[in-house]
């Protein structure tokens, strides 16, 4: 991201304030991964918090860590890794995923890196994700933008927008987000992101 965009840098400002997130930044950090974040519901439900004007939460769901080596693509590995975080910081449920290889379960061309794949996710405002850089900044991936997440609009990204329609759907309904942020809106799929 820009290093002058105010939606950056209110996002920055979120999470370094977060004192429920830091902890679990660091502790990914720790693991010296490489291409290694923390995106989806960490940085999405915070931000839609702080829309809805709520003081900031410990994340209740899965803390999804991704990260892109092709020299370690097992899914031992990445169990090994949510052991590890388990370990460091028990409590919530950690999912973490080598993005080399996920293309194949999502039925994608291979992925360049982890900023690559979160162009494949869902939702525009789910495709974030952030980092500690050692020096102890908030480093942002978001490759399809932040305007969707800071304005609470649901807008299905690529294929889901076409091919997968009915999974987004079936996102926006199962997950329940409508009801726990009243504001947010759901944008057709016409006006989706390529």
């Amino acid at each position: 991201m820009a290093q002058d965009d105010p939606l950056a840098t209110r996002l920055q400002q979120l999470i370094a304030a977060d004192a429920h997130r830091l902890p679990l930044l660091q502790a990914v950090r720790s693991l010296a991964l490489p291409d290694a974040w923390i995106g989806a519901g960490f940085v999405r439900n915070a931000v839609w918090d702080a829309l809805h004007g709520r003081p900031a939460t410990a994340p209740h769901s899965d803390i999804d860590v991704i990260w892109f080596d092709p020299a370690a693509c097992s899914p031992e590995q990445d169990l090994a890794l949510e052991a590890q975080l388990t370990m460091a910081c028990p409590g919530p449920q950690w999912s973490v995923r080598n993005q080399a290889r996920m293309h194949l379960r999502n039925g994608d061309a291979p992925y360049t890196c982890a900023t690559d794949a979160l162009r494949y996710w869902p939702e525009t405002a789910t495709a974030v994700a952030v980092r500690l850089t050692r020096e102890d900044r908030i480093e942002i991936a978001a490759p399809l933008g932040l305007q969707d997440l800071w304005q609470g609009l649901l807008r299905p990204a690529g294929a889901f927008a076409t091919d997968k329609q009915a999974q987004f759907a079936a996102r926006v309904d199962g997950r329940g987000w409508l009801a726990r942020w009243p504001q947010l809106r759901v944008v057709a799929a016409q006006d989706a992101i390529e």
